[in-house]
């Protein structure tokens, strides 16, 4: 095994001393982008497949007339599994994919672990197959940003490279899954916050178009949604456009609201996991055993509403439910699937089962967009507006405003339904769901846990560049600590080997008493005849400041500008003295940084 070791280094480093030769930087990246997008295809198809076949083999045969029992089996089969998995094999936290990755670029340099390349998809294949109320998305764009994190790891690619061939893994896992490149990239752009520069435009494009294209080989012409547009959009239509997407925000609201209060809720248990799992399984198969809507992704549920044509079309969603038979009741029921979803979610997640959010805010607004319509032309609001044609709507409005991304509600949406003839309702619907979940929440789910930590890279250069610096890189441990009983002679030997201008001032366990600033003590200093009248605590003051190992540079930097301090010591979480950060190097490195990205 230690020889397997050698050879697999030794093989690696001279593949990169040929790469380094042989192939320059940009042609390099493109290569990865293009094995990105193709592998990220093949994780979404195998994803994909596997959950299909799951939900054939256990579904298959349900009655359609009656309501099934087995509804309160299986998703606790599939959430006890999956917990089994992660806590046995993976032996680590694999949920939250798409926040994951936002933390990854944030702290981790973009660095992914190697088992996010596949536990994922295990991992959500058995939830979702089995009936959990969530979606592959988020686990597939986890995927394929894994791929491109450890390709980059692979070649010794430097971090500014690792985050492209991440956006790449991400927006090729979009493109692939919904045959969407626009979508893919937009997305990349605007949840990931990516600058879409032009050394990140063309790697990511070709990992877009590459996923898309394999995926079309992979599944043929065969899309997610089918949509055929019946009635055109008119202009007298514009008033319930604006109204839907008001609508789509407020509901975007409940569902992070409620998500984030039942996300607290299940991590008040998470020292019982047993707990967690009989709460999140009781709570998930009693919903999906009443309201069969909710099982898996919902996709299923989704087609019905985007092309129904008749009452009795549209009374299908009913099937396998308490409600069959029972059209009277479509009102009541959409309402309370669109009401209970984000339970079913939550549950599905908390748990211990493994999705993403991403499917289930177009199952909510396609269910929003169809309740709206519906409510709208019975009560006669106004104009008549296609039920259909606004399911499709509501679902870029409650994607836009729990993404805070109305580009990629548009794009996505438009692509994977060739729903181009709408794409001015779209819009409005979009636009207006986003400013309207913007009163109340400026962050999108994926990334307000993260913001309230100040770990979020945003477009803001500024920020961003602060998000990106690490601490750690910047402290100088070479630090000439003495204790407090040290005379001001032997002081001065120490003094002439510091390169900082503060001598800090230590105990035996190196906790931090006070520190002596040189500039303040020139006066003595140089006087021999004081070397034996002073010890170095009758010299000591206490620092400007004191920065702990884990403050957000954005603090470093505030800290900086209010003492006006040249060195700062850095301790840990049990007051240990770390080292010192030069305000300079901080400076010097933060205009670098800022300097290289405004160059691409």
């Amino acid at each position: 095994m230690k020889q397997y070791h050698i050879l697999k280094a030794t093989w690696l480093t001279k593949l990169h001393e040929w790469r380094v030769q042989k192939v320059s930087d940009k042609m390099f990246l493109l290569i990865l982008s293009f094995v990105v997008g193709l592998l990220s295809a093949v994780a979404a198809f195998v994803l994909h497949g596997l959950i299909n076949q799951i939900v054939t083999l256990l579904t298959g045969r349900f009655a359609t007339d009656s309501y099934n029992w087995l509804y309160l089996v299986y998703p606790v089969i599939g959430i006890y599994l999956t917990s089994l998995f992660v806590r046995y094999i993976v032996r680590d936290n694999i949920s939250h994919g798409i926040t994951r990755i936002l933390h990854a670029i944030s702290s981790n340099q973009s660095r992914l672990k190697v088992h996010n390349t596949w536990s994922s998809v295990i991992a959500s294949a058995i939830t979702i197959g089995f009936g959990g109320s969530v979606g592959a998305e988020a686990p597939i764009v986890l995927t394929g940003s894994a791929i491109g994190s450890n390709l980059g790891k692979l070649f010794k690619l430097d971090n500014k490279t690792l985050m492209t061939l991440v956006g790449c893994g991400a927006a090729g896992a979009i493109a692939g899954i919904f045959k969407a490149p626009i979508a893919g990239l937009v997305f990349t752009l605007e949840v990931l916050m990516i600058d879409l520069t032009m050394a990140s435009l063309l790697p990511i494009l070709v990992s877009c178009v590459t996923a898309t294209c394999f995926t079309y080989i992979f599944s043929g012409n065969d899309v997610l949604f089918s949509f055929h547009l019946e009635e055109d959009w008119t202009v007298q239509s514009v008033p319930a456009s604006i109204l839907l997407g008001i609508s789509c925000g407020l509901v975007s609201l409940y569902f992070m609201r409620t998500m984030n209060a039942c996300e607290d809720m299940f991590a008040r248990f998470k020292d019982k996991p047993y707990l967690k799992f009989i709460i999140g399984a009781i709570i998930l198969s009693t919903l999906i055993f009443v309201f069969p809507s909710l099982y898996g992704e919902g996709y299923h549920s989704i087609n019905l509403l985007l092309n129904g044509r008749t009452e009795a079309d549209w009374n299908q969603i009913l099937d396998g439910s308490l409600f069959y038979g029972h059209s009277e009741y479509l009102i009541l029921y959409i309402g309370l699937v669109l009401l209970t979803k984000v339970f079913a979610t939550s549950a599905t997640n908390g748990g211990g089962g493994c999705g993403g959010t991403f499917a289930p805010s177009l199952f909510i607004g396609c269910f929003t967009g169809f309740l709206f319509s519906r409510l709208w032309n019975i009560y006669n609001v106004g104009p008549y507006v296609p039920e259909k044609n606004f399911a499709l709507l509501g679902m870029a409005g409650v994607m836009s405003g729990v993404m805070h991304a109305p580009l990629t509600g548009i794009f996505l949406i438009a692509e994977i339904t060739s729903g181009y003839n709408l794409f001015m309702p779209l819009m409005i619907v979009s636009v207006s769901a986003y400013l309207t979940i913007n009163i109340f929440e400026t962050h999108s789910i994926y990334g307000m846990r993260l913001a309230r930590q100040g770990k979020l890279v945003t477009h803001h250069t500024d920020h961003a560049v602060l998000t990106l610096m690490s601490l750690e890189s910047v402290i100088d441990r070479d630090y000439q600590a003495v204790n407090p009983e040290m005379e001001l002679g032997q002081m001065v030997h120490r003094i002439s080997h510091s390169r900082s201008n503060v001598l800090p001032i230590t105990d035996a366990a190196g906790m931090l008493l006070g520190e002596i600033n040189l500039l303040k003590i020139r006066h003595v200093v140089f006087r021999t005849e004081l070397y034996h009248h002073f010890k170095a605590h009758q010299l000591m003051m206490e620092p400007a400041a004191t920065l702990s190992d884990n403050t957000p540079m954005s603090e470093v930097m505030k800290t900086f500008e209010r003492t006006q301090a040249d060195w700062l010591p850095v301790l840990d979480h049990e007051k240990h003295l770390k080292g010192y950060v030069s305000r300079k190097r901080l400076y010097d490195m933060y205009r670098k940084m800022v300097h290289d990205m405004s160059q691409d």
